[in-house]
């Protein structure tokens, strides 16, 4: 068996699964539950049609690499929403489909440490989403935590790493906008990072799977290959990023994604997943064709959260200190009290399930930075989620 097994931590949802075993919900309350990042509005008309067309691809072996349509349809949506210049992504060289940026997070730091060996860190911001943690523990290397403090905002504070360990540094994960802050990374982030990273040698995941969820619609948040353009790096060097169908067209259950930037490590990672076998079924890439095709259920989809996150903000904010983010579905409060204590009151008492934020962090010369905040994900219907905004403000204006 892998060795990393042993040091992988329980799961967040795991350590939430222990906490309700011991908490009955509220008895008199319909529970409401916001702890988990999986979109509830309905999945586009365009995916369900397109999958039912194309079901007798179920009959065919897929290519990893992927329908070149499908390819096409991925460099077409991206050059547009992040202003590439029209041949900055070849659809042969630059992007490969996977199943959802999960499979995809994890699999790749199996191709980082293919590339050199020698460097044992896998980076990520803290807090985090765990898979980073488990891809760095199974392929053998070891995490390490760049924190996202307050008051930067929750960016990742680079100037707090030495020297030395980014010098052994095979791989840094970054997540923009973030989970589960929604912060968004600035063009001076992505210079001082992509500079780290030529001085140091290492590769840059950028996680932006929550790049379509945003606030301000003149304001869509910046893109690590978008700042390459910008900066001249046509080749995205050192660099990858990740994008999915499961929040921007709530989509979960299609898992569909893909991997786009430097052609070098693009190749290498298509060499990992032709063994790993990763191909994606060919009626998903229909569905995927479609949706990555069609804008208009991702404009539709940004009002509805920004109408959410307007009641629930204006709701909250008397009693708990919070803003509304720039992106992202979550908010990430700051507690008069421990956030694993109040987990278990707004479930017991509200009938309210969120996420503790300790779960989504490692303790760091002995301070957690989840600890003290909980996550609320803005995933259900409109009316439940203020129904769940009514209740937790009014359990903390009683505390």
């Amino acid at each position: 068996m892998n060795p990393g097994l042993a040091q992988l931590q329980p799961y967040p949802f795991e350590r939430l699964a222990t906490l309700r075993e011991r908490v009955a919900p509220a008895p008199d309350r319909t529970l409401i539950n916001l702890s988990i990042g999986e979109p509830q509005h309905a999945t586009p008309r365009c995916i369900h049609e397109a999958l039912v067309a194309h079901l007798d691809g179920t009959a065919k072996y897929p290519a990893t690499r992927g329908l070149p349509e499908l390819r096409e349809a991925i460099c077409t949506w991206a050059t547009r929403r992040f202003a590439l210049p029209p041949a900055a992504l070849d659809p042969a060289r630059h992007v490969l489909p996977v199943n959802g940026t999960r499979e995809a997070l994890f699999a790749i730091a199996q191709a980082a440490f293919a590339r050199d060996p020698a460097k044992p860190l896998v980076g990520m911001p803290n807090p985090f989403y765990q898979i980073y943690e488990g891809a760095a523990l199974l392929a053998g290397a070891t995490p390490c935590f760049v924190p996202c403090p307050a008051e930067r905002g929750f960016r990742p504070d680079w100037q707090a790493v030495p020297a030395s360990t980014w010098d052994r540094l095979a791989l840094l994960y970054v997540c923009s906008p973030g989970n589960p802050s929604g912060a968004v990374l600035t063009a001076e982030d992505y210079a001082t990072l992509v500079a780290l990273a030529d001085r140091h040698d290492f590769v840059i995941v950028a996680d932006e799977c929550y790049s379509e969820l945003y606030l301000d619609e003149d304001a869509p948040p910046l893109g690590l290959l978008q700042w390459c353009a910008a900066s001249g790096r046509d080749d995205f060097n050192r660099c990858l990023v990740m994008h999915s169908l499961s929040k921007r067209s709530n989509a979960p259950g299609l898992r569909s994604g893909f991997v786009a930037g430097d052609a070098d490590l693009i190749d290498d990672f298509f060499r990992y997943r032709t063994y790993q076998g990763g191909a994606m079924a060919l009626p998903v890439q229909h569905a995927s064709i479609a949706a990555w095709s069609d804008e208009a259920h991702v404009i539709d989809n940004r009002a509805r959260y920004r109408a959410k996150f307007a009641d629930v903000v204006a709701t909250l904010q008397p009693v708990l200190a919070l803003s509304a983010p720039p992106a992202g579905f979550y908010l990430w409060p700051e507690l008069p009290l421990d956030d694993i204590t109040a987990c278990e009151r707004l479930l017991g008492e509200a009938g309210v399930l969120v996420l503790p934020g300790q779960f989504l962090a490692r303790e760091v010369d002995g301070s957690n930075p989840g600890r003290g905040r909980i996550r609320i994900a803005l995933v259900a219907g409109h009316a439940e989620c203020v129904e769940a905004a009514e209740r937790m403000a009014h359990f903390f204006r009683n505390l």
